[in-house]
């Protein structure tokens, strides 16, 4: 039976299991563990050093094969599931992201042109740039920002819901939501200019030669 002190562990206390599970008593034994050994090392030399402690190892046994693993992969392991269901929320949230933008683009395109003639006479009466971009931005602006108030309760309460299941878990900031909906905002924005800059700087003598 090994003290754990002399292993050189980080503390009395650590987490050897997944954060899910709160730190536990821990025991380590070498007794009933024939031909292991426990070797510190770093990342950079890793592969040498795998080779060194096989060199070594094989002088001490009767032919057993040679395994190892490291420390870090086995935590990993504990992860797995959460890394998985994290790399799916992040595709199919692209894809929805990609998705809305193409409907944005879209109702922002089909506006420009049911309101091509409104926009040639605001501009022959005088009207901005910026105002026909307000002019065609603001209503879809207006949808972005309620959608924004609604999904973030709904968000808060489905992430607090998640971080239950850990034992050891972080809390939720209120500035992660404000730079979310800053950067829906922002993504509007882009996606709404594409159209609504070509609307405004249209001729429009072109928009108004048919009346």
């Amino acid at each position: 039976m090994v003290p754990i002190n002399t292993l050189n562990l980080p503390g009395s206390d650590f987490n050897f299991k997944s954060l899910k599970d709160p730190i536990a008593p821990l025991l380590i034994r070498t007794s009933g563990l024939k031909n292991t050994l426990y070797v510190r090392t770093t990342g950079a030399g890793a592969q040498a050093s795998i080779k060194a402690v096989e060199q070594q190892y094989k002088k001490y046994t009767n032919n057993t094969p040679f395994t190892y693993n490291f420390i870090d992969k086995t935590f990993e392991s504990h992860y797995q599931s959460q890394q998985r269901a994290g790399t799916l929320f992040t595709t199919f949230a692209a894809i929805a992201i990609f998705i809305s933008c193409l409907g944005l683009f879209g109702l922002a395109t089909y506006t420009a042109q049911i309101k091509t003639k409104e926009i040639g006479i605001r501009k022959v009466l005088g009207a901005s740039v910026g105002s026909v971009i307000q002019l065609i931005s603001k209503d879809f602006l207006k949808l972005v920002i309620v959608a924004t108030v609604i999904a973030t309760p709904l968000a808060y309460w489905a992430m607090n819901k998640w971080l239950q299941d850990f034992a050891y878990r972080t809390s939720i900031s209120w500035w992660i939501f404000a730079a979310c909906g800053f950067a829906m905002l922002l993504i509007a924005i882009v996606t709404l200019s594409m159209q609504t800059v070509k609307a405004a700087l249209a001729n429009p003598v072109k928009s108004l030669r048919t009346e």
